[in-house]
């Protein structure tokens, strides 16, 4: 069974994924920041592809993108950085990244070096869904890997229903239109968002992402959802703190 499937199947809620940018803060950190989640508890981790032009996200993950390009990271050093990745990590981990670079790469070969590094699941915020379906997802099934959608506040019932429907994994539950970054709380508008999803009844799990950054925030996300994702926040204290921010991750979520 693909690591992300099993993971919900072993475990419904409470679930924890962060995202943080390969090659960050120095070049040669992706796999020890990995290694050091993983001994931290952390359930899932989404490792992004840093990029040039990051239209979903926030300063704080656009200034660590910026830097890890700088360091010289890329897509194929990436791969082979995680080329030893198995067995040493046993938790899911996915790749998040913009359609340009994955496309330079060629997606069939971007999916061939996923299965050879053990990656299970991608995301691709700027992959529309009618692409997705008529010619990502034969690709992708084909190596047996998650590609996961992304839904807002602003996604009709219809294409959420459609999402579920053609997608497994999980769904991530964007919290706001807005861009990445960290919130104090969810306002009532969210919670009402959260609840209305919740609703639904998916076939899918959900995780809640984009501005869970404290304890009021993870446990909103919590009560509305299987987990939640942690981008900004993490990615902050991975610049003060390097690897030893898995830990002190802990602390600030207690």
């Amino acid at each position: 069974m693909n690591r992300i499937n099993s993971l919900f199947t072993q475990k419904q809620s409470r679930i924890m994924s962060i995202y943080y940018p390969a090659g960050y803060p120095t070049l040669d950190d992706t796999m020890p920041v990995l290694q050091s989640l993983q001994e931290a508890g952390i359930d899932m981790v989404e490792i992004g592809i840093p990029f040039s032009d990051p239209m979903a996200d926030g300063p704080v993950i656009q200034q660590a993108s910026t830097q890890a390009l700088r360091n010289g990271m890329s897509l194929r050093l990436l791969f082979s950085q995680l080329k030893e990745m198995r067995p040493k990590v046993r938790i899911p981990v996915i790749l998040m990244g913009y359609l340009n670079p994955i496309m330079q790469y060629g997606f069939e070969h971007f999916c061939e070096s996923c299965r050879e590094t053990g990656i299970d699941g991608i995301i691709i915020p700027d992959l529309p869904f009618a692409e997705y379906l008529s010619e990502y997802k034969p690709v992708a099934d084909r190596y047996d890997l998650r590609m996961i959608m992304l839904i807002t506040p602003e996604t009709s019932e219809e294409r959420i229903r459609e999402i579920d429907a053609h997608t497994s994994g999980f769904i991530y539950m964007v919290s706001s239109a807005a861009t990445t970054g960290a919130q104090r709380t969810f306002d009532q508008h969210k919670q009402a968002y959260f609840r209305r999803i919740q609703a639904m009844n998916l076939r899918n799990p959900r995780l809640i992402g984009f501005g869970v950054s404290n304890h009021d925030t993870l446990e909103a996300a919590f009560a509305h959802a299987n987990g939640a994702i942690i981008g900004s926040k993490f990615v902050q204290m991975l610049g003060e703190n390097g690897t030893k921010a898995a830990d002190e991750l802990k602390q600030l979520l207690k």
